[in-house]
């Protein structure tokens, strides 16, 4: 070996091979790669003069580095642009070692401008542009399942939220960063007539489109059972069972909530998700209590049931809904990240669109957060001045016997008068009124009350009674006395239906649509 020659060494090898010497890395040598790619070189002069491309590329200050050092240095993935005699881009990384040319041996090789001994850099370079094509192809195609899946996930998320008459509501989705596979976080917000609203929030475990899909079978199947109007508990045994179905290795959480203006209240379900936190009127913000069930797609092992809890929702107050990436992080406990969404979420009294900006903003949620970012912003207004004068609320108490129909009638006939609608309109309403009310009377129990509501967009007659049989419309025989009543309601109205009340009775309502102002 020391009867060889530095060209006999370096001068077949495929990389690119440079060696200098003296503080100002004066050429000594280039091999016979290094000349194919850049050109030869002349030996003898500084680097800045003989090797531009080095000094383009960001070597000499690495070089001088390792001159003082006397440590090798690499850098990765430098890109040597197309130019003569090359048709393209092609990437090296580069390591520079620092070596030592010394005097005494065998004759220098007459390629070698050093004589003397004098400290060194070897400049090694390895082209790997292989590999960064291969990594560039490998990105571009989870970019495009990435995209897929985001394109996935919002298709599947509302595109417009619905606006229930009582409340003002604002959700927004932000998916995780630009390295993250997209989860299957959903919200909705569902109109459930009689001025009910269903609010729903949800995250299924897992990334990429599978997760968007199992998302989207589950938002679809929960606005299904939704319009069953059954308790929120019901519905997520009803989804966990679904849930099991669609895919049993997947698991998800999901709060379901249904606010009623009558009551001033949420009734909610949890399937093992984050605490909804209520902000009062007074500015407190509280959280509701632990979920009231596991995961859905869990119960088949544990045999657990789901139940549901109240939280007071009355005017003025607001209530967040959210998934997990708002609040945990890898260094801190979710619950303190639940302490400071509430902390954030106590001054945030603007409109709901502006809150959610702000709760992302206080939670330090940018374009590079790892995590899916679902909110569901809730506010009961309260309401003054001309907006109070178009909701009402009338209540009548029906205590059966002959006189109940025609105190029913009468109540609503003064009430829709007083509220000055049309006498179209007055008319159809205490025609459903009396229908409502003589169903009830025929099938239902004691007690028996008539709520007559008025929003800014809609006249609602609703009457509960003891029973919990609930009416279904059918086609009565002409000989028939009864049976026309529901048919009638349906026919007149603009929506009807009917549900079960918690205390073991039923409420049967219709709805007409106002004229816009």
């Amino acid at each position: 070996v020391d009867a060889l020659s530095v060209h006999d060494i370096l001068g077949t090898i495929p990389a690119l091979v440079a060696v200098v010497y003296g503080p100002e890395h004066r050429l000594a040598y280039v091999n016979a790669a290094y000349a194919t790619v850049f050109g030869p070189r002349p030996a003898g002069r500084t680097a800045r003069e003989a090797l531009p491309e080095l000094d383009e590329l960001g070597l000499l200050p690495l070089m001088d580095q390792v001159l003082r050092s006397g440590r090798p240095r690499t850098v990765k993935s430098r890109r040597v642009r197309a130019g003569a005699g090359r048709a393209r881009d092609t990437y090296y990384t580069f390591t520079c070692t620092p070596i030592e040319v010394a005097a005494n041996g065998p004759a220098p090789d007459p390629e070698v401008a050093c004589v003397a001994p004098h400290k060194g850099v070897l400049v090694f370079g390895a082209e790997v542009t292989d590999q960064i094509e291969s990594a560039e192809r490998l990105r571009a195609s989870e970019a495009r399942q990435r995209a897929a899946a985001v394109t996935l996930q919002r298709s599947l998320l509302p595109q417009e939220l619905e606006q229930p008459d009582d409340l003002r509501v604002a959700a927004t989705y932000r998916p995780g960063g630009t390295d993250a596979a997209v989860g299957g976080d959903w919200y909705d917000v569902i109109t459930l007539g009689g001025g009910r609203t269903a609010l729903v929030i949800g995250d299924v475990m897992g990334r990429g489109v599978r997760a968007a899909a199992v998302m989207g079978q589950l938002r679809t199947a929960v606005r299904a059972y939704a319009r069953l109007d059954l308790p929120p508990h019901e519905v997520l045994q009803l989804l966990d069972g679904l849930a099991a179905e669609i895919d049993a290795s997947q698991i998800a959480t999901c709060v379901y909530a249904v606010h009623d203006p009558n009551e001033g209240r949420l009734v909610y379900a949890s399937a093992g998700h984050l605490p909804i936190l209520v902000r009062d009127a007074d500015g407190t913000v509280h959280r509701t209590a632990e979920p009231t069930g596991p995961p859905l797609g869990t119960l088949g092992t544990g045999g657990w049931l789901h139940t549901s809890g109240t939280v007071p929702l009355g005017p003025g107050a607001a209530a967040v809904l959210y998934t997990d990436g708002l609040v945990e992080r890898r260094d801190k406990d979710i619950d303190h990240g639940v302490e400071a969404l509430a902390a954030a979420f106590a001054g945030a009294d603007d409109d709901p669109a502006v809150v959610c900006d702000r709760l992302l903003r206080s939670m330090r949620i940018t374009d590079a957060h790892d995590d899916d970012v679902a909110i569901l912003v809730v506010q009961h207004p309260e309401r003054t001045g001309h907006d109070a004068e178009l909701f009402h609320n009338a209540v009548l108490e029906l205590h059966g016997g002959t006189e109940a129909a025609p105190r029913a009638r009468a109540f609503a006939s003064g009430v829709l008068a007083s509220w000055r609608f049309a006498p179209e309109l007055h008319d159809l309403g205490v025609l459903a009124a009396s229908e409502l009310v003589a169903n009830s009377l025929q099938h239902g129990t004691p007690p028996m009350r008539l709520r007559l509501r008025r929003t800014d967009r809609r006249l609602i007659v609703e009457v509960t009674d003891g029973d919990d049989h609930l009416p279904r419309r059918r086609t009565a025989e002409p000989a028939d006395e009864a049976g026309r009543g529901i048919s009638i309601v349906a026919t007149i109205a603009s929506n009807w239906g009917s549900r079960r009340t918690p205390d073991g009775g039923k409420a049967v309502w219709c709805e007409f649509a106002l004229p816009s102002p």
